[in-house]
């Protein structure tokens, strides 16, 4: 296998999918406590103490995790010229993990039959907030 040279370019942008990561990995764990301050359910000291946990792991795996899908970006576009192949790893990266950050809030945000305090949400406990258009 041959070693591909890498740019200063190439380098700044897997850097910049690492820390667009790290600030997504900490914005899923944001959401999911704002929305279970906001219905009251799973807000207790257990469930703050479960999202406080998560919060090195998730900014951990969500850097990886936009890293690795920029990297397969770029290993796919090689032939193509530089701005297409920007274009793809943008596009890859946010939807990774604008997929990831919806599938959080919808397993761990949203604690469906927790009983809340509030009265603000239904008994699904997704807030009035949440866009309907995105699963929860």
């Amino acid at each position: 296998m041959t070693t591909l040279p890498v740019s200063w370019l190439q380098r700044a942008s897997w850097s910049a999918a690492g820390l667009t990561g790290a600030a997504c990995g900490y914005g899923a764990i944001a959401l999911a406590a704002h929305a279970r301050a906001y219905c009251g359910a799973g807000a207790d000291a257990g469930g703050n103490l479960e999202l406080n946990l998560l919060i090195l792991p998730f900014i951990a795996l969500f850097s990886l995790g936009a890293v690795s899908v920029a990297a397969v970006a770029r290993r796919a576009t090689l032939r193509r010229p530089r701005t297409v192949r920007a274009a793809v790893q943008l596009v890859a990266v946010l939807g990774i993990l604008s997929a990831l950050t919806v599938w959080f809030f919808a397993a761990r945000g949203t604690l469906d039959g927790y009983p809340g305090d509030t009265g603000l949400c239904p008994a699904s406990n997704i807030p009035p907030w949440w866009p309907r258009w995105l699963p929860a």
